[in-house]
């Protein structure tokens, strides 16, 4: 048994004196932070190091009688904890710029700026006396907030902090949990390969289908004319407020439909729910290089829409959790290419065939399933090659129905194509 420290979010329902109490929370965080900053800078720009959390916190209650009064009718926490999140801003920015002149980084290293309450409230973490009931939770300062979910929040672990923040006129509040956790059963189930797409979001190597709700291609009409009328509006009027706020909340409306699709696609993969000989043994994923396919200008939109990284990270961290295995296959095996029966790579397939038609087998099939069943074989044969292969064969678990073990494996030269060798059996049933 172990203990780990998991997130729990959900919304808060707040009447008009609590969400002014939110505000105020939320803005001395704010202020606190662009204070400790400024401090920060002026340090650095003097040849001085730079005063760590404590000691701005201290020098900041020292000016709170004269110069910031307001910070008497918040928590304590609200500044303390966002000058602790300054000091990991900047620990986060040394350490990329270490990385990056080693070579071992390539993206922005992300120095700390300014926030802007024009770019959002923004939020406040407080720690302390904290207490959740089923329908409640109580926070220090703020008294008891009544929760929109009942009974989702646990009401008997440790709470290490509560993370107050607010996105389109809703208030959330998510919590860090210290929970005793219990290896979870090895799962005794097929293994499964899943080729992920934009027409449809996901293909399992069993036959199943998760569809693409295309969360902004769908609504992105409605959104161009929001967008057009708040730009249309005077700046500072009450329209354009107005204007704001719906924007906003359709903004949301698409984020929240895209990750509530996400979340059940990969919990119906996992199947942690169900018993261990049903959840797959071996969830076979492929290593998608998503920074670099979002540089297509013509499929960008359509492949940020799908949301690639966010189904690799919640399938990773559910299976773990489920007692499942991920295998991640090389982003440069041809998948596609590859005829699933007999091994035959297709090097003219284009993105505009969507059916994949073997010369040597006769085989035709789906292209994305076709790839599914290449990422069964594949993670098949990796997990073979692994440590952990006695103890997986042991347990007589197999694969999704098309892997066969019947014959000897066999190898095909590929010569100058991308990946040399591919391993194919010889009776594969497609059952």
């Amino acid at each position: 048994m172990s203990t780990v420290v998991r997130g729990y979010k959900t919304e808060l329902d707040l009447n008009n004196t609590q969400i002014t109490a939110c505000k105020k929370h939320a803005g001395c965080a704010r202020k606190a932070f662009n204070w400790g900053l400024a401090r920060k800078q002026e340090a650095r720009a003097a040849g001085l190091p730079m005063p760590n959390a404590k000691q701005l916190h201290k020098a900041l209650n020292a000016l709170k009688a004269t110069e910031f009064p307001y910070m008497y009718e918040v928590s304590k926490c609200a500044p303390q904890e966002a000058l602790i999140d300054l000091d990991d801003a900047f620990t986060n920015f040394f350490r990329k710029a270490t990385l990056k002149k080693q070579g071992q980084f390539h993206g922005k290293c992300g120095y700390p700026t300014f926030k802007s309450r024009k770019k959002g409230l923004g939020g406040f973490r407080l720690t302390g006396a904290i207490h959740v009931y089923e329908k409640s939770i109580q926070l220090p300062r703020l008294g008891t907030l009544r929760l929109k979910e009942k009974g989702y929040l646990p009401t008997n672990a440790k709470i290490g902090s509560a993370t107050s923040s607010e996105c389109a006129g809703r208030w959330y509040v998510s919590l860090s949990v210290h929970e005793e956790q219990t290896e979870p059963f090895s799962a005794t189930g097929p293994v499964i390969g899943v080729d992920l797409g934009v027409k449809t979001l996901a293909v399992v190597s069993d036959g199943r289908e998760i569809a693409n709700p295309k969360a902004l291609r769908t609504r992105l009409g409605k959104l161009q004319r929001l967008s057009r009328r708040h730009s249309r509006t005077q700046k500072g009027s009450a329209n354009r407020k107005k204007a704001q706020k719906k924007l906003a909340r359709y903004h949301a409306k698409i984020a929240h439909i895209r990750e509530d699709t996400l979340h059940q696609a990969t919990a119906s993969l996992v199947a942690k729910n169900k018993p261990t000989e049903k959840r797959p043994a071996v969830i076979g994923i492929e290593d998608l290089h998503v920074s670099a396919m979002l540089k297509n200008r013509t499929l960008a939109r359509a492949i940020a829409d799908v949301g690639l990284s966010e189904f690799r990270r919640q399938v990773t961290y559910k299976a773990q959790d489920a007692g499942v295995q991920i295998q991640v296959v090389s982003r440069w095996e041809p998948s596609s290419k590859t005829c699933s029966c007999c091994g035959w790579y297709n090097a003219s397939l284009s993105l505009a065939d969507r059916i994949f038609v073997c010369q040597e087998c006769g085989l035709v099939i789906d292209r994305d399933l076709n790839a599914a069943r290449n990422l069964e074989l594949l993670a098949y044969l990796e997990l073979m090659s692994t440590a952990s292969y006695a103890g997986f064969q042991a347990s007589g678990q197999g694969s999704s129905g098309f892997l066969e073990t019947e014959g000897e494996t066999a190898l095909v030269e590929r010569g100058t194509e991308p990946v040399p060798m591919w391993l194919v059996y010889k009776s594969p049933s497609f059952g």
